[in-house]
């Protein structure tokens, strides 16, 4: 009777982790979270709006690895749009954090929030406990929580929601020219 639970809790726990990740050439699910303005984004109404969507993970707002990524992309925005894409960054900080991260370094893209790692689930990308940081921002000390940390992981999505990218292994500096060379063979 132990062994059957146990064999159980194992099956249970491997299709947990499973369920619901984001496949190479498959569609990932529709979902819907708060962007830095705090208003609603969806998935399927963004993928309309050109041809590639780039999605990219990243730990933390007011972090330098992840102010370096956030930035590439910001200065890169006129190629990636040459190219049909469109790009959006997402980590477990609030959108209220987001908002500043994103007025402070002018970003140009939607900043989501995944306080709860629901969307970093379903892309398979793995995150572990939040945090708080604390950063002085135009002449005041702050505090920015996150629900969670992310892992840096990024892909890209075609306009019918078919995964066609993913990278797991990214180097902060370089992910927006590694990505706008894949999406420019295509």
């Amino acid at each position: 009777m132990k062994k059957l639970l146990f064999v159980s809790l194992i099956l249970l726990g491997t299709l947990t982790q499973t369920y619901g990740q984001a496949v190479l050439g498959e569609k990932v699910p529709n979902f819907s979270t708060l962007d830095q303005d705090g208003k609603k984004w969806t998935l399927k109404s963004n993928l309309k709006k050109n041809e590639y969507l780039v999605i990219y993970f990243y730990p933390a707002a007011f972090t330098g690895g992840c102010t370096a990524q956030a930035c590439s992309y910001r200065d890169q925005k006129a190629e990636f749009a040459s190219v049909g894409a469109s790009v959006a960054g997402v980590s477990g900080d609030a959108p209220e954090t987001l908002q500043l991260f994103a007025l402070e370094h002018s970003l140009n893209f939607p900043m989501l929030a995944d306080e709860s790692g629901e969307l970093a689930s379903i892309f398979g990308v793995p995150h572990g406990e939040g945090g708080t940081i604390n950063r002085e921002i135009k002449g005041a000390s702050l505090d920015l929580t996150r629900g969670t940390t992310i892992q840096r992981w990024t892909f890209i999505l075609d306009n019918t929601g078919t995964l066609i990218y993913k990278d797991t292994e990214v180097d902060a500096s370089g992910d927006s020219s590694k990505v706008l060379e894949f999406l420019s063979s295509l």
